[in-house]
C-alpha cells in the first residue's frame, strides 16, 4: 500500500505543483474569478490521481477486492501526498515569487465590492476584512492551513466518489 500510495500521490502533487506554477503567471491577466476557475480545474485533475491509485491498488494488491473503508485509507493517504505537495509549493512560490499576493487579493475583494455597489458600511466592512486577511495571510501557519483548504476538500470528495465507485466484495464471475 506504501507504495501506491506514495507513487499516486507524488504524481498527484506533481501534476498540481506544475500546473499551478505554470499557470500563476497569467493570474493577473485573466482575473480573480478565472484564475480560480482555472485552479480549482489543475486540482481536479490532480485528484484523478486518488481514484487510479485505488484501482491499482484494488487490482495489484488487493486481489480484485476492495472495500470501501480500504479504498478509502488508499485514497486519503494519496490525497494527504498530494495536499502537502500543493501546500509546500505555494509556500515557495508565494513567499519567493508572489510576496504581494495578500495585498493584491485584498485589493480586489475591496474593488469587488465597490463594482457591486457596496454601501460606504459594506465597504468598510470588506476593506477592514481584507486588511485582517493580509495580516493574517502573512502568518505562516494561517497561510499554510488556507492553502490546505483549497485542495483537501476537493480530494476528499474525489475520494470518497472513487472508494464508492471501486469497492468490490468478491471477484467477478467467469460467465
Amino acid at each position: 500500500m506504501k507504495k501506491i500510495v506514495l507513487t499516486f500521490g507524488l504524481i498527484s502533487g506533481a501534476i498540481v505543483s506544475v500546473l499551478m506554477m505554470v499557470t500563476m503567471p497569467f493570474a493577473d491577466r485573466i482575473g480573480s474569478t478565472k484564475a480560480e476557475i482555472l485552479g480549482y480545474t489543475t486540482i481536479i485533475l490532480s485528484a484523478l490521481m486518488i481514484f487510479f491509485g485505488i484501482r491499482s491498488y484494488r487490482e495489484n494488491i488487493s486481489g480484485g477486492r476492495l472495500t470501501f473503508l480500504r479504498g478509502f485509507a488508499v485514497g486519503i493517504l494519496i490525497a494527504l501526498v498530494s495536499s502537502a505537495c500543493y501546500v509546500a509549493t505555494w509556500e515557495v512560490v508565494y513567499y519567493k515569487f508572489l510576496p504581494d499576493f495578500a495585498d493584491k487579493y485584498a485589493a480586489g475583494m475591496v474593488s469587488k465590492a465597490k463594482a457591486a455597489g457596496a454601501t460606504p458600511e459594506k465597504l468598510q466592512k470588506v476593506t477592514a476584512e481584507a486588511e485582517h486577511f493580509k495580516v493574517m495571510y502573512n502568518k505562516p501557519a494561517y497561510n499554510i492551513a488556507m492553502t490546505f483548504l483549497e485542495i483537501f476538500p476537493v480530494c476528499l470528495l474525489v475520494t470518497l466518489l472513487s472508494a464508492l465507485l471501486l469497492r468490490r466484495k468478491s471477484l467477478p464471475q467467469p460467465a
